[in-house]
C-alpha cells in the first residue's frame, strides 16, 4: 500500500470536499427499512468509504459505520478520519461481536463493501458466477455481510422467544449482548440493503493529486497515478456519481431451517457461533444471500453512454478496413433507445432525453470524449472516418492496478457482464448488418414522431380549441426512388398541415417529402407554452436523419419559424444539398413580441407570491389560417422564438450551402427589411433572393401559391 496515495487523497478528500465538482444524486431512499440495516455496496473507488456514510446518514439520521481494509488505518492521516466516520478495520478481532451488538440495539447502521476490495477492472462474472480477479487471486465475494446479518437476526428471534419462556437465559444473552432497549431490539427486524455506486464519465484525468504527486514524488508509480488520477477525477471533474438503493433482503426468513429452529427455542445456554451443524447451514444461507445481494447492486448499474459505447465496440464485429462511425453511432442509438423502452434495467438520466444528437452533431461530446479517451489509450485510431480497432486491448489481461488508466474501455465494458441480458443485446445490436441498422433507425424514428404526437395530442387535447388530429400529424410521403428528400418544416403555432399543400406537389414531382411536427404544435397552446426551442431543433433533426436514411441528396426548407430551423440545421449538418427559407424571422413586427421579456418577469414575480390567475400567460392569436394555428399566442412560446433567433443570427455566417430566401413584400408579421438583412448575413457563394408582391404572410397557402412553388422548385432542381 503506497502511504502517500492514501495520505494525499484523504487530506483533499476532508479539506476540499466543499469544492468538488461531482454531482451525486440519490435513488431508491424509501427502499431503507426502520431496523437493524446492513448496507452492501460495490466498490470501485476509496472515497465510496467517505461520501458514502455521509450520504446514508443524511438519509436514516443513524450513525453509520462500515468496515475499512486494515491497511488504510495504517496512514496517520487517515486514522482519525476513519474513526470519525465510524471506520472499523476487516482485521478488528472485536469486529463482529461489535457489528452484532450494535445492529441488535438499532443505534448503528453498517456499510460493509463484500468484494473486499475495490473492484478496479470492474470485472466480477465468470461462467455465470460472481467472481473477483485481480493480480494475484480468483476468489468468491465476501459472505461476511450475510453471516453477521444471519447472526443478529438469529439471536433476536432467540431472546423473543426466551423471554416468553421466561428463563434465566434471556437475562445472560440481554447482558452479554449489551442491549439497554429490549423491546426496541425484539421490535425490529435485520435486513440487507443492496447499494449501487456508478459513476459516468469513470475515466481517470490529470487533475490536482496527480500533479501534486508529480511534483512531491518526482516519479510516482502508474499505480499511485492510477489512484489518484480516478479518485481525483471522481472530485474535481463533473462526473455524475449515481447512489440507487435497491430492495431490502429481509434475514427472518432464512431462520427455517430445522436444525437453527431447533437451536432457536433451547432453554440452555447454546454455542451457536461455533456449533459445527449450525455453522455449516449458516455458510450455505449466506452464499445463497451473498448471491442475492450482489445480483441486486450490479442490476442497479446506472447504465450510460460510456457502458454502451464501450460494449458496442467490443463486440463489433472486426473489418480490415475500419468500422464507420456514422453505423458505429446508429447502433449506439438503437440501444439507447432499446434499453430506455425495456425497462428492465437502470439508466442514466439523459437516456430519457432526446437521443437524436448522436445521430447529428454530437454537440454534448459523447462521441468525442469516448473516442480521444479510446485513441489515448490505444484502443482504436481514427482514419478516413473510420474506427480501427485494437481487439486485444478486449481479450488481454491488463495489469489490475494501473488498469483504469491504461485501460478504461476494458473497464466500462466489464461493468456490463453482470446486468442480465444487456451485453448479450449489446453484442447482437453491435453484429447487425450496416443496412439493416440504417433501415432499422429510420424506422424507429418515424414510429417515434408519429407516438408523440399522439401521446402529446391526448394528453394537451383541449375541446373545442384543439385541431382535428390530421392537422398536427407528422406528413412523410415516399417515393421508389432514392434520388432526393425534401425536408419541409412548418412555422410557429402551425403544424404539418401548413406544408401539406406543397409536400404533394413536390411529391409528384418525384421528390420524397417529410413534414415533421415541431415539439409542442398541433395539439394546444398550452403544449406550446412548456417547450423549448431547443426541442423544436431535436424534431428538425429527427426528421433530417430520416431522410438521411432514405434518400442520397437532401434539401431542406422551411416558412416562418421553420425557415429560421431549416437554416439553424444547415450552419451543423454537411450532408445537406441546399437550404430554402421562405420568410424567415429575423424580428418580429407584432409589438407584443417586444413585451414578452417584461410579461416574462410579471409572471415569474405572480407566481413567487402563488397568484397565477393575474399571470399574462397567454396573449390573442388571429391567425390567417385559423384551422391550422393556434388562437392563443402562449408568452413563454414567443420568449422561446426570440431566443431561437438569438441563437441563428451570429451563425447565419457559418452557412455555406446554396440558399434560397424567399419573401413576401408586404409580411405583416415578418419584416421584409430583417429578412434582407438576414439573407445580406449569409456565409456562401451562392445564394438567391426572390419577394413576392403579397401582403400577407403565409405564402405557401392560398392564391398565387403556384408561383411560389415554382421558383423553389427551380432551386431545388438546380441541386438534385
Amino acid at each position: 500500500m503506497n502511504r502517500f496515495a492514501f495520505a494525499l487523497s484523504s487530506y483533499t478528500l476532508k479539506t476540499f470536499s466543499g469544492f468538488s465538482k461531482a454531482h451525486i444524486k440519490i435513488s431508491g431512499k424509501k427502499n431503507i427499512p426502520e431496523g437493524s440495516v446492513i448496507f452492501t455496496a460495490n466498490h470501485f473507488t476509496r472515497i465510496e468509504t467517505i461520501f458514502l456514510p455521509y450520504h446514508i446518514h443524511n438519509i436514516t439520521k443513524k450513525e453509520i459505520w462500515s468496515l475499512a481494509a486494515e491497511e488504510l488505518f495504517n496512514v496517520p492521516v487517515l486514522q482519525d478520519v476513519l474513526k470519525n466516520l465510524g471506520g472499523v478495520s476487516t482485521r478488528d478481532p472485536n469486529r463482529d461481536d461489535l457489528i452484532l451488538k450494535t445492529l441488535l440495539s438499532g443505534d448503528v447502521q453498517w456499510i460493509i463493501f463484500p468484494e473486499g476490495m475495490m473492484v478496479k477492472n470492474k470485472k466480477l462474472v465468470k461462467k455465470d458466477q460472481f467472481v473477483l480477479m485481480d493480480d494475484q487471486v480468483v476468489r468468491r465475494p465476501h459472505t461476511g455481510a450475510a453471516i453477521v446479518a444471519l447472526r443478529c437476526e438469529f439471536y433476536r428471534e432467540r431472546l423473543r422467544r426466551l423471554k416468553e419462556m421466561g428463563v434465566p437465559e434471556f437475562e445472560r444473552l440481554v447482558q452479554h449482548l449489551e442491549i439497554k432497549h429490549i423491546d426496541q431490539a425484539l421490535a425490529r427486524e435485520t435486513s440487507i440493503v443492496p447499494v449501487n455506486i456508478t459513476y459516468y464519465p469513470a475515466s481517470p484525468k490529470e487533475n490536482v493529486l496527480s500533479k501534486m504527486a508529480q511534483i512531491v514524488m518526482k516519479e510516482p508509480s502508474k499505480r499511485v497515478m492510477d489512484e489518484l488520477m480516478t479518485e481525483g477525477s471522481m472530485l474535481f471533474s463533473n462526473v455524475n456519481i449515481n447512489i440507487r438503493f435497491g430492495d431490502p433482503i429481509n434475514i427472518k426468513g432464512y431462520l427455517k431451517d430445522a436444525y437453527l429452529e431447533s437451536m432457536l427455542s433451547v432453554k440452555r445456554r447454546i454455542n451457536f457461533d461455533t456449533d459445527i451443524s449450525s455453522k455449516q447451514i449458516t455458510k450455505a444461507l449466506s452464499i445463497t444471500i451473498m448471491e442475492k445481494y450482489m445480483s441486486a447492486v450490479y442490476a442497479m448499474t446506472s447504465l450510460n453512454y460510456d457502458h454502451v459505447l464501450a460494449c458496442i465496440l467490443k463486440h463489433f464485429p472486426y473489418r480490415r478496413e475500419g468500422i464507420d462511425i456514422y453505423e458505429f453511432k446508429c447502433k449506439v442509438y438503437i440501444a439507447i433507445s432499446w434499453l430506455v423502452s425495456n425497462k428492465t434495467c437502470f439508466v442514466s438520466d439523459n437516456f430519457h432525453e432526446n437521443q437524436i444528437h448522436l445521430l447529428t452533431d454530437d454537440r454534448y461530446h459523447r462521441f468525442a470524449d469516448f473516442f480521444t479517451l479510446a485513441q489515448d489509450t490505444g484502443v482504436i485510431e481514427i482514419k478516413e472516418n473510420k474506427l480501427i480497432k485494437d481487439q486485444t486491448k478486449f481479450v488481454t489481461p491488463s495489469d489490475f492496478h494501473t488498469i483504469r488508466m491504461e485501460n478504461p474501455i476494458l473497464v466500462m465494458a466489464n461493468e456490463v457482464e453482470p446486468v442480465s441480458g444487456v451485453e448479450d443485446f449489446l453484442k447482437q445490436v453491435a453484429q447487425t448488418s450496416r443496412e439493416d441498422i440504417i433501415s432499422r433507425v429510420k424506422d424507429l424514428i418515424v414510429e417515434k414522431m408519429d407516438k408523440a404526437f399522439v401521446q402529446d395530442y391526448t394528453d394537451h387535447y383541449i375541446e373545442g380549441e384543439s385541431k382535428e388530429k390530421r392537422i398536427g400529424r407528422p406528413l412523410l410521403l415516399e417515393q421508389d426512388n432514392d434520388i432526393a428528400g425534401i425536408l419541409l418544416i412548418h412555422g410557429y403555432m402551425a403544424a404539418p398541415e401548413e406544408m401539406k399543400a406543397f409536400a404533394h406537389y413536390l411529391h409528384d414531382k418525384s421528390f420524397t417529402v417529410y413534414v415533421p411536427r415541431l415539439k409542442g404544435h398541433g395539439t394546444s397552446p398550452e403544449d406550446l407554452a412548456q417547450t423549448r426551442f431547443e426541442q423544436w431543433i431535436e424534431s428538425v433533426e429527427e426528421a433530417f436523419v430520416v431522410l438521411r436514411h432514405s434518400c442520397k441528396k437532401v434539401i431542406v426548407g422551411g416558412f416562418s419559424t421553420g425557415a429560421g430551423l431549416a437554416l439553424e440545421l444547415s450552419t451543423r449538418m454537411d450532408d445537406i444539398a441546399a437550404v430554402f427559407a421562405v420568410a424567415p424571422p429575423m424580428r418580429l413586427k407584432d409589438l407584443g413580441a417586444y413585451f414578452v421579456p417584461a410579461i416574462d418577469t410579471w409572471n415569474a414575480m405572480i407566481k413567487k407570491i402563488h397568484l397565477d390567475t393575474i399571470a399574462k400567460e397567454f396573449v390573442e392569436n388571429h391567425p390567417e389560417n385559423p384551422h391550422i394555428n393556434y388562437t392563443r399566442n402562449p408568452v413563454a412560446g414567443i420568449h422561446q422564438l426570440e431566443k431561437l433567433m438569438e441563437y441563428l443570427e451570429p451563425k447565419l455566417k457559418t452557412i455555406h450551402k446554396p440558399t434560397l430566401v424567399v419573401q413576401s413584400r408586404k409580411d405583416p408579421v415578418v419584416n421584409p427589411k430583417g429578412t434582407l438583412k438576414l439573407f445580406e448575413g449569409l456565409g456562401p457563394d451562392i445564394k438567391e433572393y426572390f419577394i413576392f408582391d403579397y401582403d400577407r404572410h403565409g405564402i405557401l397557402i392560398g392564391e398565387g401559391v403556384i408561383r411560389v412553388y415554382k421558383a423553389i422548385e427551380q432551386f431545388i432542381e438546380q441541386w438534385v
